[in-house]
């Protein structure tokens, strides 16, 4: 994904405000990194510290990564370290393997720390995917950021940590990137639809008949229209504390939603095994309207756990009714997630 300078409005903007907000916490809990041997404290002396919490199905965190990869690109050689804190939000996300691919595929170059047992994550008190902690070169925290957005104002403060720490080419000149398929922004005009769990732990808006029989096999049925921001199932499935495991051929997922995508958290339950699946908006094949992980007829195929693109609708966003049905049986479904 290419990224290419442009001038930003103020050629030469004055200091931000950025106060001591306490010290770069240890890495030391980390069960393993990728790109890198393990960065300790005299590795990063000296240096300008940003640290992204992660993991690989956040949405929100998915749309944040071209600017880390441009910066990365950018700064490292200024006197700046990336380092991508992945911390686990669902089961599978804890395979190494899982995580291995994930930054293969998502061409992340940086230092990652892999924190499956959230040591790192307590150390910095941290409650939020993604979050950003911008560090300067005495190892003090001077900067937060959670969520996605602020962009901008996150790199400026790059730059004046790095022009604090002495550098004397540090480009005033802002990155721009060419995000596509999941990394692309989300259409914020037209998102009515919030992320949406599908395990009984936390989800809201589960329409199904006679509602939720937890953590055993159930056949379930789906209304014929559910509610904007409802969702139901169709079929033999069984509902755990954090997914939908669909265990018999042809059930179905069922939710109405407002908003231009729609991802599902998805995968087969039984590793290196794939699963068919077809999607439908109000009853037709997508078209123009399927996501990257779909043809015009709106059939795909799951064949690892991570997050599909559905739906990427190109015109006037409008309710409308997904439904999702998977030709084979054994697959487990984690979260709707909208953009």
């Amino acid at each position: 994904m290419a990224a290419q300078p442009h001038e930003p409005v103020h050629p030469d903007p004055a200091p931000i405000r950025l106060p001591i907000q306490g010290e770069l916490p240890s890495f030391a809990g980390a069960t393993g990194w990728l790109n890198s041997p393990p960065l300790t404290e005299v590795r990063l002396r000296g240096k300008v510290v940003l640290v992204n919490f992660w993991t690989y199905t956040c949405i929100n965190w998915l749309r944040q990564l071209p600017y880390l990869r441009a910066w990365a690109a950018k700064y490292s050689g200024q006197g700046l370290v990336v380092i991508g804190v992945h911390t686990p939000e669902f089961g599978f996300e804890r395979d190494i393997d899982n995580v291995v691919r994930a930054v293969r595929e998502m061409k992340i170059e940086y230092p990652v720390a892999i924190d499956s047992d959230y040591a790192v994550w307590t150390a910095f008190s941290n409650l939020y995917w993604p979050a950003l902690y911008f560090t300067d070169a005495d190892g003090l925290i001077r900067q937060r950021h959670f969520g996605e957005g602020k962009y901008e104002l996150s790199e400026m403060v790059i730059q004046q940590l790095l022009t604090e720490a002495g550098s004397t080419n540090t480009s005033r000149e802002l990155v721009s990137v060419d995000a596509r398929g999941a990394e692309a922004p989300a259409d914020w005009a037209n998102l009515r639809s919030q992320e949406t769990y599908l395990g009984y732990a936390r989800t809201q808006g589960f329409a199904s008949p006679g509602g939720v029989a937890p953590g055993k096999p159930h056949t379930y049925t789906a209304p014929a229209t559910p509610k904007v921001n409802e969702w139901a199932l169709s079929g033999d499935c069984t509902m755990t504390e954090q997914a939908t495991a669909l265990n018999a051929a042809n059930g179905s997922i069922v939710c109405r939603f407002h908003a231009r995508d729609l991802h599902l958290v998805m995968g087969p339950a039984v590793p290196r095994t794939s699963v068919r699946f077809r999607v439908l908006i109000d009853g037709q094949p997508p078209g123009a309207a399927g996501g990257a992980d779909v043809d015009n007829q709106g059939n795909g195929t799951a064949t690892e756990q991570r997050l599909y693109q559905l739906v990427r609708q190109p015109g006037p966003i409008a309710d409308h009714t997904f439904k999702i049905t998977f030709r084979d049986p054994e697959v487990e479904a984690f979260a709707l997630t909208f953009g």
